[in-house]
């Protein structure tokens, strides 16, 4: 009996082989260059699979800018300079504009239904048209600068009552916290408490989700071998969470169209989404569906008004409390600039108490250092994958039809030919008087994308960000705690498709206002 198992699971494997051998003959000439991998399984093993963006910045020093790798059945290119960036994202946006289809996204996505994880076709152009124009513009952004205001604002408070006991803050969990909250009230016009079943509830859901993202799918790189995914508990577990997702959307969804709520002071984006989905002009008609997916993804890129809220719920959440955190390691490991950023808000914000949204932009310096925090640390160091929609060339390489593309934002922000001498020295000053932004025109620094996969949301998150930072910078001074010095400070990083810290940031605030 045994026998005949092995048999079984050894004959997939073995077509499998052959089949890839052929198809490696008949291609490696004209791909580009990367390390040789095994029979079989390619490169898949060679992978960190804690810091792949580290792996993969090493192998572009060996290899060149545009390097090939194979997991598994799938084919893997992954470009690590920004003159590779803009051909993939700019000059042949159309031929890499599509995504790979990926078990967890698709089941989790509402069979890829969102804006983030969907194929490039009719049905997203529609899509990505109602987001830009109804949900995710700048106005839209502007209109809930109160929202984000009152929730920093309350921070600051639960900061201040540390600073009086001098005991150290959390700042990954207070950041954590505040994102979680803003996300929460923008999208669906719920305020969690700090503590209690439902932000118990919200969290447990937001963690296992991005767990769910990263996990390793059997039948994503070897199909006959998808079995197994069953076998070790992994698709029930998928479904699982996908099953108390939607739960939550719709709940969330039926409070919005119970006839008797009170008419809430301001419009969430559930609100807008349910307006729209009462309208029929629209090419994509909205369902259910479609707007919990979108509301899962704010802020990283809504059957489509579940889909958005899938988008909003995961993106918004994790990328802004990532980016701040980094900024404040960053600038307690080099004191000169938290100097500078801190004389310049407090001049320029003077004894307001609070520094509001219109006055970031009278804070060149300040904006600076959050371009540099997001330069070294983009909370998304390897951008969401794209797939190439047909056969065509890069970097004088030719790329099959189907090949996997990932741009190496991480790598991008170490490369010299952009950045210079030292380029992993944090120096807000290269931004100093410069025209480089983070929307997508400058290929050196890319946190949000850039081209038609560009995320939505870069405005609500940007927001979010500035805001929460400048008010901290302006709030407190900050020190270690005791017995330790910033030079212990740890750079390391945790596994995930987003970038944070590992170990939590924790600081002594002191009251300065």
């Amino acid at each position: 009996m045994a026998a005949i198992l092995y048999l079984l699971l050894a004959l997939p494997l073995l077509l499998l082989f052959l089949f890839q051998k052929h198809k490696k003959s008949s291609t490696n000439a004209s791909l580009p260059p990367g390390p040789p991998g095994l029979p079989l399984v390619g490169n898949l093993f060679q992978l960190d699979s804690s810091a792949p963006h580290r792996y993969l910045w090493k192998l572009s020093q060996t290899y060149g800018p545009v390097i090939f790798l194979r997991l598994g059945r799938a084919q893997v290119v992954v470009v690590s300079t920004a003159k590779m960036a803009e051909e993939v994202m700019k000059t042949q946006d159309l031929v890499f504009c599509t995504r790979p289809v990926a078990t967890s996204t698709t089941r989790l996505s509402y069979n890829n239904v969102d804006l983030a994880f969907a194929p490039y076709d009719a049905y997203w152009r529609e899509m990505r048209k109602i987001c830009v124009v109804h949900l995710f513009n700048s106005n839209r952004s502007q209109s809930f600068g109160p929202i984000r205001e009152y929730e920093v604002s309350k921070m600051i408070e639960k900061v201040s009552g540390s600073s009086l006991e001098a005991k150290p803050v959390n700042l990954s969990e207070a950041m954590m916290s505040l994102t979680s909250t803003i996300i929460c009230r923008v999208a669906f016009g719920k305020r969690y408490g700090e503590e209690g079943v439902e932000r118990s509830r919200f969290q447990s859901l937001l963690n296992e989700t991005q767990a769910m993202f990263t996990s390793f799918c059997f039948s994503d790189l070897f199909p006959v071998l998808g079995f197994i995914d069953r076998l070790n508990g992994l698709v029930g577990r998928l479904d699982k969470n996908f099953r108390e997702c939607d739960a939550f959307y719709q709940e969330i969804i039926d409070e919005h169209l119970d006839p008797d709520r009170a008419k809430p002071e301001q419009e969430d984006i559930l609100d807008i989404l349910l307006q729209l989905w009462k309208d029929r002009s629209f090419k994509v008609q909205l369902t259910f569906d479609n707007i919990k997916a979108l509301l899962m993804v704010i802020g990283q890129r809504f059957d489509f008004i579940k889909t958005t809220l899938f988008n909003i719920f995961i993106g918004g959440t994790d990328t802004g409390a990532a980016t701040v955190v980094w900024a404040m390691t960053y600038l307690m490991k080099y004191p000169i600039a938290m100097r500078k950023v801190q004389e310049e808000l407090r001049q320029k914000v003077k004894d307001k108490g609070f520094v509001k949204e219109e006055d970031i932009q009278q804070l060149p310096y300040f904006k600076a250092v959050i371009k540099e925090a997001m330069r070294l640390q983009p909370a998304v160091p390897l951008l969401v994958p794209r797939e190439s929609i047909q056969k065509c060339s890069l970097g004088g390489y030719e790329i099959p039809a189907k090949t996997i593309i990932h741009v190496n934002a991480w790598a991008i922000a170490r490369d010299p030919e952009s950045w210079g001498e030292n380029p992993d020295e944090f120096k807000p000053e290269r931004f100093v008087g410069k025209s480089v932004d983070v929307k997508g025109s400058n290929f050196e620094l890319i946190p949000f994308g850039a081209g038609r996969r560009i995320c939505p949301g870069i405005h609500i998150g940007l927001a979010t960000v500035e805001i929460a930072l400048a008010n901290l910078l302006y709030a407190f001074d900050w020190e270690m705690p005791a017995e330790m010095k910033s030079e212990d400070l740890d750079m390391d990083v945790l596994p995930g498709l987003t970038m944070h810290k590992k170990n939590a940031l924790c600081l002594v605030a002191i009251n300065r206002v």
